[in-house]
């Protein structure tokens, strides 16, 4: 210990001396890559020295090569898309990261999901999780690892399982639907989505809300080179078996479909058929009923069958041109799907209805305006199907108690985007990144400041770019782009893209952000780099031209209103539902919002929403355009560094203090590096770190003190630290060598010394035992030869005395055998003497008898003996029947065999006739009560006989009714004196929750007229159902005890839906409400038997599903609420 002392303080004397200097040479160091922990690169960029776009890039691309793809800026996570699978997202890593600090760790999208997660479970913040970034940067992959990893550290249990794997697989059907391939990435996400997860007090999922914006449905129709359509045409096409194509009317050739692209239609590495699979199951656990996925896919078909509708020009008698349809069999197939009349949607593609004040006015359209109104349907088709899509996921994983919520958002949306032919598309994605741009600046420097505020720091204000004048420029109500391509959607006369850029050339003319050729801003005149129908916004992520055709259309997204009310008259529900503008008696001929408005609404309600929450930022990076893994292009990665504003945000977090950290890690970490408080500091952690800095002598300047964390200016300070810790560490781990090596070096000796003593024990006592062996063995040698001499000579005089005895039994046995024999032979002499007098005197009597009666024989003598014969054998049969009759009860199926063959008929017929008259016997001892008992028992036979798996087992159990004997129990007094009729049943059932499928105890009680239901406990009359409102009782084929009760749409008793029981004399029950109701009403009950069947709980249907399963309380079966639609039953 002497030692370790020595060796500590001469190791901090040194740091003093050397400190100055040290921060004076890494000054002068133009890069410095020492770590933290020995991490690649450097971890958290706001440590990064110096900072610019070199050493930023190089930093990525250097941790990238090493598979570290995670990097910090502060609180912000920036991801770079590996391309390829990475083994850092297993259980364990999970795991690792739960309840860890944020900066504890190696950078990882766990760290930042944990930190949100914890900061809405422990401190009620609501969280927002916003993943930004191009196409092809992994935003989706990182928003379901966010999701997933939350999905990991919740709480468990059936219910929140079922909740979290609900909000999971609403991730599959999206993606079908919205997701397609790109130049840029297979899986590439043509909408926007925000996700809010709602937590309870304690954590637990319990829902979610999901919002779409500007869902790319363009797509549909055309598709530029090189990708494809939605994921769902060409996972249908090549998952749907023969019997679904067919019934679709559907083939899996994709060339058959004008909407299909065939340049891209397969994708490496991607199964589409698997991914039918996949997504068929995820409808199927959202909670998708069967004839709802029916229905998308029937709406799927049909707008890829619209597709293959052509038209050819035709010219009118008067002159003006119109469209018809080349070949109507694909019409004619959409109106199967769809149950809309051929002739309507024929002409809703053929003419246009323009209405105004009382007045129609129908004009024919052109071939080039019928293409247009077929593209129009089909966009908003399956624009409003995804619309729909988003609202039924949401009705399923909705949160079902109205409890406070704690929210977390997940914004997972379309990145900043700069393409060779940029659109209205682009240019609305782009606003709504400059939008978020704007919050997530304001949000960043507001933390900064609050963070400052609450440990008491000066705040010192830092200077930004501010880009709320490109936004002005877009969104402004009155000079805005918006706004003005609104004005032109709206006003009267000819409107075409170039009258719009008209209008942008005179109104954003000297705007600094805006430039055009046809600008009149004369420093734009001579820019003949800008083509005539193109203008330039100068974004904060750089500039982009965009092509102003299209602009006009795309922003009035007009479906002429023919086609919509040709939608509205379809037979199938779902594409009914879709078009309710289509109705003719809510015709509004107010113009719809245009498509620009919608999303300026949205994505204002998004910011506002944003606003409220606690903002954590993932910013994705795409290496490369190839797709590939390994390849880093540091000009791709620099463009993207620009738009997203890293650098800057870099700048924002370092305006004040570089680093910050609690006191407690910081003391833990450096406290080796001060003799005071090495190895352990008895006081407050504050105290340690002020005692530690002033030894080490750092300048005041570089740091300061926060109510709870130290805040280090400048990074070389740290890496200063990092440096002098990790060689006090060397200094320390000799001296640990030095000590365990002497502590190896002595344990050995004394291991040796020791082994060396038990040695010499072992030897000495394995001589000793040798030699006693030795002697041992002589001894018993010399005894076993004196005790065989011995022996021999005793078995000598037992065999002598033997022989003697052996032969004087052989010469009486002998003798005796003769004498016997001698015997033997005179009485069987004797024996044959008397056997010969009595044979010659039976002859002798026999022959007298027949000499005495041969005179009495006549010719018929032989039929009489005959008939003698049989009249015995007849009469010993029926003696012998008389003493083996069975017994009187009419199930003993046991009868007496039957001697003679010619008596066969009449034995049948003897057991036919005693049968019945022992089952009459039987019959005669019956009262009144066990009659009417047996008429049941044959009614229930009638009525669940090889149809209920239950009855076989009820046979057996008598039909008691009144099983709980109201009449004596004193507790039940009041419910009798409020009952005057006679009670039928009196028993108590379970009654199924129509709200989340838990039972309740309650008493049944059935009389001639009603149908009640009481509390157990009280006794008070819960319910009362006349039977004439009893329409139905349905129950499953197996074995269990489930049964609902049907009522009259429209009754009383109706109001709250039909009831749903769980009894243990199901099979009695029925049969007695059955004969009730068929006495009281004249009409036979009906009795449904079926494994799935639909009950009316207030205004819904419900299907109650009867499966399958291993129940944790052993053989009872257990019912649980699904969703809204879904009523599931487990039977062992």
């Amino acid at each position: 210990m002497e030692r370790t002392q020595d060796c500590r303080g001469g190791s901090v004397g040194a740091q003093r001396v050397h400190f100055a200097s040290h921060l004076q040479t890494m000054a002068k160091m133009e890069v410095k890559t020492s770590l933290l922990d020995n991490m690649i690169g450097v971890g958290d960029m706001v440590l990064l020295e110096p900072l610019n776009e070199e050493t930023f890039i190089n930093n990525l691309k250097k941790r990238f090569d090493h598979n570290e793809i995670y990097t910090y800026i502060g609180s912000v996570v920036i991801s770079v898309n590996p391309y390829r699978s990475l083994p850092i997202y297993s259980p364990e890593k999970v795991e690792d990261y739960r309840n860890r600090n944020f900066y504890e760790l190696s950078p990882h999208i766990f760290a930042l999901s944990d930190e949100a997660y914890r900061s809405l479970r422990d401190q009620d913040k609501d969280q927002c999780i916003l993943i930004t970034g191009e196409s092809g940067a992994g935003k989706t992959e990182a928003s379901k690892l966010v999701m997933s990893y939350v999905a990991a550290v919740c709480g468990k249990g059936a219910e929140v399982n079922q909740v979290k794997e609900q909000l999971l697989q609403s991730n599959p059907v999206l993606e079908a639907f919205g997701n397609a391939k790109t130049v840029r990435n297979d899986n590439s996400s043509r909408f926007g989505k925000y996700m809010d997860i709602e937590f309870d007090f304690k954590g637990d999922p319990l829902g979610g809300v999901i919002s779409n914006y500007l869902l790319e449905k363009s797509r549909v129709v055309k598709q530029p080179r090189g990708e494809r359509n939605f994921h769902v045409f060409y996972q249908l096409l090549s998952g749907a078996s023969e019997e679904l194509l067919h019934k679709l009317k559907l083939e899996q050739d994709f060339s058959r479909y004008n909407y299909l692209s065939l340049d891209s239609a397969k994708v490496n590495g991607v199964d589409d058929a698997a991914n039918f699979r996949t997504v068929r199951n995820a409808m199927q656990i959202v909670g998708f009923m069967d004839h709802e996925a029916e229905s998308v896919l029937e709406v799927v078909a049909a707008v890829l069958k619209l597709g293959n509708i052509e038209f050819k020009p035709e010219s009118r008698v008067n002159g003006l041109d119109e469209s018809k349809i080349k070949d109507k069999n694909e019409l004619k197939e959409i109106c199967e799907l769809t149950g809309i009349d051929q002739s309507v949607l024929e002409r809703a593609f053929s003419f246009r209805t323009v209405e105004a004040k009382q007045e129609k006015v129908s004009t024919t359209l052109n071939v080039a305006q019928a293409y247009y109104a077929r593209d129009a349907l089909a966009k908003n088709l399956y624009s409003r199907l995804f619309s729909w899509l988003v609202n039924r996921i949401n009705e399923s994983i909705k949160a079902q108690t109205k409890v406070r919520k704690k929210v977390m958002g997940v914004l997972d949306i379309y990145g900043f985007e700069i393409f060779e032919d940029n659109s209205f598309e682009q240019f609305i994605i782009n606003y709504c990144n400059e939008k978020l741009q704007q919050i997530f600046i304001e949000l960043t420097l507001k933390e900064e400041q609050e963070e400052y505020i609450r440990e008491d720091i000066e705040w010192t204000h830092i200077d930004y770019f501010n880009n709320a004048i490109i936004c002005d420029l877009i969104e402004n109500n009155t000079n805005g782009i918006l706004a003005m391509l609104d004005e032109e959607c709206l006003r009267p006369g000819t409107v075409t893209d170039d009258t719009f850029l008209e209008k942008l050339n005179q109104v954003c003319a000297t705007h600094q952000h805006f430039e055009s050729r046809m600008s009149r801003c004369s420093r734009f005149l001579n820019d003949t780099s800008l083509p005539h129908s193109c203008f330039r916004i100068q974004h904060y992520a750089g500039k982009v031209l965009y092509q102003v055709e299209g602009f006009v259309d795309k922003n009035n997204d007009l479906l002429y209103r023919d086609l919509s009310q040709a939608m509205w008259k379809a037979g199938h529900a779902l594409i009914k539902s879709l078009f309710p503008e289509g109705n003719p008696a809510k015709i509004n001929l107010k113009r719809p919002p245009t498509a620009g408005s919608q999303f300026k609404a949205s994505v204002a309600t998004l910011m506002k929403n944003l606003q409220t929450k606690n903002p954590n930022y993932i910013r994705c990076i795409k290496p490369n355009d190839k797709k590939a893994a390994h390849v880093f292009t540091e000009s791709l990665v620099c463009h993207q560094i620009r738009y997203l504003g890293l650098l800057e945000n870099v700048r924002v977090r370092r305006a004040g203090y570089a680093f910050r950290q609690a006191y407690e890690p910081c003391l833990e970490r450096y406290k080796m590096l001060c003799k005071q408080t090495w190895p352990h500091w008895k006081g407050p952690a504050r105290s340690g770190v002020e005692v530690l800095f002033n030894e080490l002598e750092i300048p005041m300047e570089e740091y300061s003190f926060g109510r709870s964390k130290i805040f280090i200016r400048n990074p070389r300070t740290l890496f200063a630290l990092e440096d002098l810790r990790k060689q006090r560490l060397e200094d320390l781990a000799t001296l640990i060598q030095k000590i365990y090596r002497g502590w190896k070096c002595r344990t050995h000796f004394l291991l040796m010394k020791k082994s060396q003593i038990v040695i010499a024990a072992w030897c000495r006592r394995y001589a000793q035992q040798k030699r006693y062996q030795q002697i041992k063995a002589s001894a018993l040698a010399i005894q076993s030869y004196i005790r065989g001499w011995k022996a021999r000579k005793i078995l000598r005089e037992l065999k002598h005395q033997k022989r003697c005895k052996a032969a004087a039994t052989t010469i009486a046995a002998y003798w005796h055998g003769t004498q016997a024999r001698r015997e033997l032979k005179r009485l069987k002499e004797e024996a044959r003497r008397k056997h010969a007098v009595a044979v010659i005197w039976a002859y002798w009597l026999g022959l007298k008898v027949r000499r005495e009666y041969r005179k009495y024989f006549r010719a018929n003598a032989g039929k009489k003996i005959y008939e003698f014969t049989l009249q015995r054998i007849v009469q010993k049969y029926f003696l012998e029947m008389k003493n083996k009759m069975p017994s009187l009860s009419p199930i003993d199926k046991n009868w007496p065999s039957r001697p003679y063959l010619f008596l066969d008929s009449t034995h049948k017929e003897l057991k036919r006739i005693f049968h019945l008259w022992r089952c009459k016997k039987y019959r005669d001892q019956f009262t009144d009560q066990q009659k009417l008992i047996y008429e049941e028992k044959l009614e229930a036979s009638e009525l669940f006989k090889d149809k209920k798996a239950l009855y076989p087992s009820s046979v057996g159990q008598p039909f008691q009714g009144a099983y709980l004997e109201i009449n004596k129990n004193p507790k039940y007094k009041k419910l009798k004196d409020a009952i005057e009729e006679k009670i039928i049943i009196a028993e108590v059932v379970n009654k199924i929750n129509r709200a989340n499928g838990k039972s309740t105890s309650r008493i049944f009680l059935l009389t001639n007229n009603n149908l009640l239901l009481a509390d157990q406990k009280s006794g008070q009359i819960k319910s009362e159902v006349p039977l004439v409102d009893v329409t139905k009782v349905s129950m499953s084929s197996q074995n269990d005890g489930f049964f609902a009760v049907h009522l009259k749409e429209g009754s009383e008793a109706a109001s709250k839906g039909d009831f749903l029981f769980s009894s243990d004399h199901l099979i009695e029950m029925a049969t007695k409400l059955y004969r009730t109701t068929l006495s009281q009403t004249k009409q036979k009950l009906n009795i449904e038997i079926s494994d799935e069947f639909l009950v009316q709980f207030r205004q819904d249907k419900v299907c109650v599903k009867f499966i399958q399963g291993n129940q944790k309380n052993g053989s009872v079966p257990t019912c649980k609420r699904k969703n809204n639609r879904l009523l599931e039953v487990a039977v062992p």
